[in-house]
């Protein structure tokens, strides 16, 4: 008997390497696939003419010698620009309030930050039309200006980046050390210039890192510029209207291209930034808390629930505007614009199709990522093939979802592709929508399993343990909450998603974002903001069932995080 267990044992130690090297070769087939292929497809495509022959780099001629096409790129950095200085700007003071004040009702505030991330970018630049719209409650408050242009996509930019930008920068001023604010207090310095020769140089590489962030989000959104654009044209709304309007697909493919460069620039020099920064915490660091002020707790809570209300305002203009009979003329309260039978965009079908999305992209995704992760962090051998893996892993942040979207097409519905049978099923939308957020759950699940003292592994194999016993037994159980942080993350990014899937769906896999822009398109204004809504709620609920989840499981399941 002890035999035979020594012999099973023996062998599945004998299977461990092939079976880590075939899963190391499916990780980057997986990636290959997803994101390779297809931007390639996408290169070569941008070289030729519509006949399919090589032409060079004629398109790319043609596009800057059309003046209203070229126009968009100068359009494109002016709102991304300007929407990173503002943004960035209430980012920082809000986090500033969050993390060096006693302002009261922190908590709440970064309830209320977090609530744009639920909503697809397309929710604001609706209700920025119901507020400064020709019907606006405040179209006088532009002064002339119309929301339908460069100010309105700038507002809607801000509205739906916001917390992402608060999210990096609340991490990059949580780190400080208060023995350089004892020493300058002690020398007499003053405040302001404390702030300028400690806090800020000390968070320089969180401030140029979300300013790279949130100008890469800015540049490639479509469905704030979408909605509220107007005639204003971004390479965004090129890139659709090339493809969708004019059938045009040569020259979508150059305006991909000329897309991906600037979010191609702004993640190298976030990664450049990333390896040069250095530890703000040393081990004989003292953590630094912030002392009651009045004056200045109160003047933080001011302007941040001042940022709060505008997104309260921004979300129940919504709300309000899917539930009344006729903006402004009518606002008896009806939920006619909720049955959604019979109106361009799919309906509750789409709604239906979404979830499905959402589903099946947080279960599979955090399945493929995270064991990624764990054969880049927690095996041994083959360093070439893991190094190639966490390089690509980090690629899709800084391809935009339009771009994505697009060398989809051009991959995988050519005729001779064994892959072509994907083209038009939700499964594509599946792997589409998960290589497109791959990068952010692949870091986290990098950030989670680099707690894991490696010993683990090594006390495991001492005892003849095999690999995957130990992922399951350990690994996995010890990581759930980064794992439950994942699954939320992918689920409703899949929900409010509409770039990367924009021109992949069919009357069969219409999607609830989608349909928010065809029935904008289609004149059904109110419906489309009970879409947006509808979608938004999906989100809200699905992350309180998450809060509730990691409680309880932070509270019971793993009640030895507690301890100490």
């Amino acid at each position: 008997m002890t035999s035979n267990v020594v012999a099973v044992l023996t062998g599945g130690r004998s299977m461990e390497r092939p079976l880590r090297l075939l899963i190391l070769l499916l990780a980057l087939s997986f990636l290959t696939v997803g994101l390779l292929f297809p931007l390639v497809t996408m290169l070569v495509k941008s070289l030729q003419d519509r006949s399919g022959d090589f032409i060079g780099l004629a398109n790319f001629v043609r596009y800057f010698q059309t003046p209203a096409l070229a126009g968009s790129i100068v359009n494109s950095l002016a709102v991304a620009l300007s929407s990173t200085v503002i943004v960035v700007g209430l980012a920082f003071v809000c986090a500033y309030g969050i993390t060096r004040t006693c302002m009261p009702g922190k908590r709440v505030f970064r309830m209320l930050a977090i609530l744009p991330i639920l909503a697809p970018s397309l929710l604001p630049a609706i209700s920025l039309v119901y507020l400064f719209g020709n019907q606006g409650w405040f179209r006088d408050a532009l002064m002339g200006q119309s929301i339908y242009g460069p100010i309105g996509i700038i507002m809607g930019m801000c509205f739906w980046i916001f917390p992402h930008a608060l999210m990096i920068l609340t991490t990059a001023l949580s780190n400080s050390d208060a023995r350089l604010y004892e020493a300058a207090e002690a020398l007499g310095t003053p405040a302001w210039r404390s702030f300028l020769t400690i806090t800020l140089p000390g968070v320089r590489y969180g401030l140029i890192s979300c300013s790279f962030v949130v100008f890469t989000l800015a540049i490639t959104d479509f469905g704030v510029p979408k909605i509220i654009g107007g005639q204003f044209s971004v390479l965004a709304t090129d890139i659709y209207r090339q493809v969708v309007g004019q059938q045009n697909f040569q020259m979508g493919a150059v305006v991909s291209v000329i897309l991906l460069l600037p979010a191609l620039v702004s993640f190298g020099v976030d990664r450049i930034i990333h390896r040069r920064q250095v530890a703000q915490l040393s081990a004989r660091a003292v953590p630094w808390r912030p002392t009651p002020h009045r004056l200045r707790d109160w003047t933080f809570v001011v302007l941040c629930y001042l940022v709060g209300a505008i997104i309260l305002v921004v979300i129940g203009t919504a709300i309000y505007a899917s539930l009344v009979q006729f903006w402004p003329y009518n606002l008896s309260l009806t939920l006619k614009h909720y049955a959604f039978d019979g109106l361009a965009g799919g309906g509750w079908p789409a709604w239906l199709n979404s979830l499905k999305l959402a589903l099946s992209v947080a279960v599979i995704g955090t399945l493929v990522v995270f064991i990624n992760a764990w054969l880049i962090e927690k095996t041994d051998g083959y360093a070439p093939l893991r190094q190639a893996l966490h390089f690509m892993a980090m690629l899709p942040m800084a391809v935009p979802g339009m771009v994505l979207g697009l060398a989809y097409i051009f991959f995988f519905n050519q005729a001779g592709n064994p892959l072509n049978w994907l083209y038009g099923t939700l499964a594509i939308l599946v792997l589409n929508t998960l290589v497109h957020f791959y990068t952010v759950c692949h870091l986290t699940s990098v950030t989670a399993l680099k707690q894991l003292d490696p010993e683990f592994e090594a006390v495991g194999a001492s005892l003849k343990v095999p690999f995957w016993t130990t992922f399951r037994r350990v690994t996995l159980p010890v990581s759930l909450p980064a794992i439950l942080d994942i699954s939320v993350y992918l689920f409703v990014n899949a929900m409010t998603t509409v770039s990367a899937v924009v021109f992949l769906y069919t009357s069969d896999t219409r999607l609830a974002s989608v349909a928010v822009l065809h029935l904008d398109e289609a004149g059904y204004f109110a419906s489309a903001a009970a879409m947006a809504v509808l979608i938004f709620f999906t989100s809200l609920v699905v992350k309180l069932l998450h809060a509730a989840i990691s409680h309880l499981l932070l509270t019971r399941a793993q009640r030895w995080r507690q301890v100490g």
